[in-house]
């Protein structure tokens, strides 16, 4: 008799741990505590803007302890994911299947499998900034133009661009800088162009075009054709007049999603409850960024990666 009421002792015990335990999974208050690194890009960017309001959030509602990692955009987060440097990353929808898959600028390190696809949140056009003598890409031959900082997304599609133009390094004197370093660089008159995939408006891109001393240079439809056939994550883009001040007429481009991206390491409930932050509170999110727009109905498009079990809950269940 004493060893039945032992062994039913022990068994309810487990039994009331193992409920506490999967019943505090399910509980968001399980993650209040989590400690979350978000790794983003240059501090005048729109994937800084956005890290820093989502971190925001996440310690106001979910009283998470946050870092906001600035980077170089979209490889170097892929990076910082593979060396478990982040948790989780703002990147291109291009970049991200080429380091799924170990293609491209990814071929020499190999596939990297662990992470999901979290969101597409908006679509980045592939924007061309040059002085206003500038009219079009076939002018950029033998001037001095910043393609990106070295190795990063912006630079891939800057050379996928030309390539159609059959522009190719030997044709421009090239610089490799990231975003800030390329608008002060493009300020103090030491480029001519420089190339910027990211979302619009772009708030440096606005001041100089605003202060006249810039414009965005359109694709050609036959050339945004043939980018689009060699490249599928392009996408046509067109920038509405009146989406930069002075510039009067719709400017045609081809554009990548931004989107997020997290580590596999990451819990079901802790990206279940990221979602849920940012597309119940996106409207705050984007308050101080003009044409971003996110939404929970365009939140898998252009993702070519699997979908995090915890983001495939809150959108599909």
């Amino acid at each position: 008799m004493r060893k039945d009421f032992a062994a039913i002792s022990v068994f309810m015990v487990v039994a009331i741990l193992l409920a506490g335990y999967f019943m505090r999974m399910d509980n968001e208050n399980f993650i209040m505590s989590s400690r979350i690194r978000i790794a983003t890009g240059g501090e005048s960017g729109i994937y800084y803007a956005l890290g820093d309001a989502l971190a925001s959030l996440l310690e106001k509602e979910l009283k998470m302890m946050v870092t906001v990692i600035p980077s170089g955009g979209s490889i170097d987060n892929i990076n910082l994911l593979r060396n478990d440097r982040a948790d989780i990353a703002f990147v291109q929808n291009d970049i991200m299947s080429y380091a799924y898959n170990g293609t491209n600028l990814f071929s020499s390190e190999g596939a990297f499998r662990d992470f999901y696809a979290v969101a597409s949140l908006y679509p980045e056009p592939c924007q061309i900034v040059a002085r206003r003598d500038i009219t079009g890409i076939t002018d950029l031959k033998g001037k001095r133009v910043s393609i990106g900082a070295e190795g990063s997304g912006t630079e891939l599609n800057a050379l996928q661009i030309l390539d159609a133009y059959g522009i190719g390094y030997a044709d421009i004197n090239v610089d490799h800088l990231g975003f800030s370093a390329s608008v002060n660089a493009f300020r103090e008159g030491k480029i001519d162009a420089f190339f910027c995939t990211a979302g619009v408006p772009t708030p440096a891109v606005s001041e100089l075009v605003e202060t006249g001393e810039a414009l965005i240079l359109s694709i050609g439809d036959a050339h945004a054709s043939l980018i689009i056939s060699q490249y599928p994550y392009y996408s046509r883009q067109a920038i509405p007049k009146g989406t930069y001040p002075g510039i009067e007429e719709e400017v045609e481009a081809v554009a990548v999603k931004a989107a997020l991206v997290a580590s596999s390491k990451l819990s079901d409930n802790t990206v279940f409850s990221i979602m849920r932050i940012i597309f119940e509170n996106s409207a705050e999110m984007v308050k101080d960024l003009p044409g971003i727009n996110l939404s929970r109905s365009t939140a898998t498009e252009g993702l070519s990666i699997p979908l995090h079990p915890g983001a495939e809950r809150f959108l599909f269940e």
